[in-house]
């Protein structure tokens, strides 16, 4: 039997029960994320608003990080998904080893892209914006930055979610010396906003199923990804004030769900781009049948169930031709390698999985952060050569 992987984690949190019933001491359970402040009725008849505070994970590097908000125009490639737009836009956080100390507040989203991910569900909601906005981070907005050069890491989160669901990722690479550029794909999530205070939405492809095949879209984040290392590493007219900071020569790519996905045709069309991590997406832009020209990839996923098998994981793994891992985290779900079962939690969700939200968190820094040493930096990383009794949970396909 055939098996697909979720397209998206931020389904999840449009399930949240209208007025997040569940007792403050339940989710107070786990130490990270913190609530505050939560008072409610019954399900359906909430007396007041909870109060939330949800904290993020520290980053496990020696670095303070620093964060940058770009827009960047593609005025020779008009939007794929509504050409009456003008040229393709995009708005990208930069995530960058920083001095500590400098910077200010760094918020988890903007109002508005907070409202839609919430607002996304029957009427009756009652969790407020700043539930979101007010997340954690330890990110400092323009922080002054690092002496260095470091390498470059895109990344992509899945379809229909905003690219703040790899905030824990972007941050804890930065802080153990990488240069991040997380990116939202316009119209392809709930909500981007831009500089003016629009925001777009993904009414153009949210559609069941999407007017476009997947590879399509997996083919056109490609696109995206190359014109932001195109902006980043232009040397007369960088798009970033800090792109001296980025080694042009050692740039990766990972992704959640089809932002992982993406990684295949990005890696198979720009050669500047060296390594790829998926964490759970399934690839509807094969491998090619002759490899991606050696380059190291890796493959990080959720069990599935009993006889379902991704095909389209097993037709990679005998495609790619360069240094390749395939693990398996048991007990994990779509939402692990991402911010999201963390924001459920802290929302008064009941955790779906018997992994927690902090441990899978720790695991896809650990193993992500490992690839990208390995393959970037040349540190070797016995954490890849097989399964260690510090991380029980994960196994790798032989």
């Amino acid at each position: 039997m055939i098996g697909i992987r979720r397209s998206t984690a931020a389904a999840l949190l449009l399930a949240l029960p209208l007025s997040v019933a569940a007792s403050a001491s339940a989710v107070a359970a786990s130490p990270s994320p913190t609530v505050s402040g939560a008072s409610v009725g019954s399900a359906g008849s909430a007396t007041m608003p909870v109060a939330f505070h949800i904290d993020l994970p520290r980053p496990t590097g020696p670095a303070a990080v620093g964060r940058q908000i770009l827009r960047l125009v593609d005025q020779d490639r008009p939007d794929p998904w509504v050409p009456s737009a003008g040229p393709r836009q995009l708005m990208v956080s930069m995530y960058y080893p920083a001095i500590a100390s400098t910077g200010g507040p760094a918020p988890y989203m903007t109002p508005q892209a907070a409202r839609l991910v919430l607002d996304g569900k029957p009427p009756g909601n009652t969790i407020p914006t700043d539930a979101l906005t007010g997340v954690g981070t330890w990110s400092k907005s323009d922080a002054l930055p690092r002496h260095g050069r470091f390498p470059l890491v895109l990344l992509s989160p899945g379809f229909k979610s905003p690219r703040t669901e790899l905030t824990t990722l972007a941050e804890d690479l930065a802080s153990r010396g990488y240069v991040v550029a997380l990116v939202d794909h316009t119209y392809e999530n709930t909500g981007t906003t831009f500089p003016d205070g629009q925001t777009l939405t993904c009414a153009a492809l949210c559609d069941t199923p999407p007017p476009v095949a997947p590879d399509v879209i997996e083919a056109s984040r490609a696109k995206d990804m190359s014109f932001v290392v195109d902006q980043l590493t232009d040397r007369a007219h960088p798009a970033w004030r800090y792109a001296h900071m980025i080694d042009a020569h050692r740039i990766g790519i990972a992704g959640h769900s089809m932002g992982g996905a993406a990684a295949v045709p990005t890696l198979a069309t720009d050669d500047r781009i060296r390594a790829g991590v998926d964490l759970d997406g399934t690839m509807h832009y094969p491998v090619p049948a002759n490899g991606l020209g050696g380059k190291p990839y890796m493959m990080i996923g959720h069990p599935l169930p009993a006889g379902q098998v991704d095909t389209s994981w097993t037709d990679a793994w005998a495609n790619l031709d360069g240094w390749k891992r395939w693990l398996t985290v048991a007990g994990s779900n779509h939402g692990t390698f991402t911010d999201d079962n963390l924001l459920l939690e802290g929302l008064g969700y009941p955790n779906p999985t018997t992994i927690t939200p902090e441990r899978g968190i720790e695991l896809t820094r650990e193993y992500v952060a490992a690839f990208f040493d390995l393959q970037l930096k040349g540190i070797p990383q016995p954490i890849l050569d097989g399964p260690t009794a510090a991380n029980p949970e994960v196994s790798f396909h032989p």
